[in-house]
């Protein structure tokens, strides 16, 4: 079965939503290795309260840290250095949603970024661009260093509203596959979840079943 990691072209992108629709969608499992602000809660139980299928298996974190902040200033803040081969993939019999911390090149520690946990556990990679001002210079900055880098990349999802040549700039750059488009909700909600899950191109994904 597939493993995916997805990240974004920044914080605060959508990307524990995305991986909530995502996992439902796929009825897939889901993980954080690296989780960042459990004083205010963790993306594990938000996934939680908003996914609506029994079949999706919600994996314990591999790293927890208190402090909202980048995982190499959290980790040091607790005496703790992350280590890559300190998270171990859970066992798995279906598709498995892996979630970064932030963005592509936030720091895990002295020698690592999170983007480099997709190619440690083989996972191909889901990339979430929101539309903003700037988006499209971020979202093919990102998209550059994935494919110069030799990541493999599932595809981009695109969530919010985006104008049209916004659009197409940022599609157009690489041609990698579109997921799925959400559009703009002021509520997220099990209900608002499970709708847009119904959004994601499920055929897209019918290669990782064979």
């Amino acid at each position: 079965m597939g493993k995916f990691f997805v990240t974004g072209i920044g914080t605060g992108i959508g990307k524990t939503y995305v991986s909530s629709v995502l996992t439902e969608a796929l009825k897939a499992d889901y993980w954080k290795p690296v989780q960042c602000g459990t004083s205010e809660g963790t993306d594990t139980e938000k996934i939680r309260e908003l996914i609506s299928n029994s079949e999706s298996v919600l994996h314990k974190e591999g790293y927890c840290f208190k402090e909202p902040v980048s995982p190499h200033i959290a980790s040091a803040s607790e005496n703790v250095k992350i280590k890559m081969d300190g998270m171990v993939l859970p066992h798995i019999k279906k598709h498995l949603i892996i979630e970064g911390a932030g963005g592509l090149m936030v720091p895990l520690n002295d020698d690592a970024f999170a983007i480099d946990l997709a190619k440690e556990f083989e996972a191909e990679v889901i990339l979430v661009c929101r539309n903003y001002l700037g988006c499209i210079n971020h979202s093919l900055l990102s998209i550059d260093y994935l494919l110069r880098n030799e990541f493999s990349v599932k595809g981009i999802i695109l969530n919010g509203n985006f104008d049209k040549a916004v659009r197409s700039a940022i599609i157009n750059y690489s041609e990698l596959p579109v997921l799925a488009e959400f559009p703009e909700i002021n509520i997220i909600s099990k209900e608002t979840v499970y709708n847009q899950s119904r959004l994601v191109n499920i055929s897209l994904f019918a290669d990782e079943e064979e």
